[in-house]
């Protein structure tokens, strides 16, 4: 059996078992692999295909058993696994595994002079936005009286301990973010964002929309 290293639950199970075991023809004992599967519209496609079998010894509804005897392509069997793998990995590490995200991240003017951050290099720590991950693109809008996406970044690294707390702010992770390129102050301001995308407050780290995203570009 194959486990995920942190919460310890199943992606795969190899075994030796009878054909009678998971419905199929013959005497001779054969190789099969369980893994799981969170579609089930596909799992229905795969159950009438000749290699796959309702989950042995596993859920039946969420695992699937392939036939480890050629007749599902080994590259197949390799894409199941790996499907398998994600559906059970911790959400700490499913974070490594999605695609890269755009995210609209605050800067206060009042706290950092984020106007003047990116005067003698294009690369800067900056407090780390829950889910945002290495490589997702971060759009720094800064705050009153500027009101307006000034900066997108690309961030190079993430988890970087940092233990800073005053009246203001608290920090315990920092990431880096490489700057990418600049806006003018008054291309993306609040009022358009407001308008033009329904963006009516950015608190915190927050997605955008596709809209805004194709305009930023």
């Amino acid at each position: 059996m194959f486990r995920h290293d942190d919460n310890r639950k199943w992606y795969a199970v190899i075994m030796n078992v009878t054909p009678d075991k998971i419905g199929a023809m013959g005497c001779d004992e054969i190789d099969i692999i369980d893994v799981k599967i969170d579609d089930l519209m596909l799992r229905d496609i795969l159950l009438q295909q000749e290699g796959y079998y309702p989950g042995y010894h596993m859920n039946k509804g969420n695992w699937i058993t392939i036939v480890l005897d050629g007749t599902v392509v080994f590259d197949e069997v390799c894409r199941m696994i790996d499907a398998s793998y994600e559906i059970t990995a911790s959400a700490k590490k499913k974070q490594k595994f999605r695609q890269p995200k755009e995210w609209i991240i605050p800067a206060n003017p009042k706290y950092y002079d984020i106007e003047h951050a990116f005067d003698n290099t294009d690369e800067i720590d900056w407090k780390q936005g829950a889910g945002i991950i290495k490589g997702d693109t971060v759009f720094m809008y800064v705050g009153s009286p500027v009101s307006a996406i000034l900066y997108k970044c690309k961030v190079t690294e993430v988890d970087i301990p940092c233990d800073y707390e005053d009246k203001n702010l608290k920090i315990t992770a920092l990431m880096k973010i490489k700057l990418q390129k600049r806006y003018k102050p008054d291309k993306f301001t609040f009022d358009r964002l407001k308008s033009e995308y329904g963006i009516y407050a950015v608190r915190g780290p927050r997605g955008i929309p596709n809209s805004l995203s194709a305009a930023l570009k």
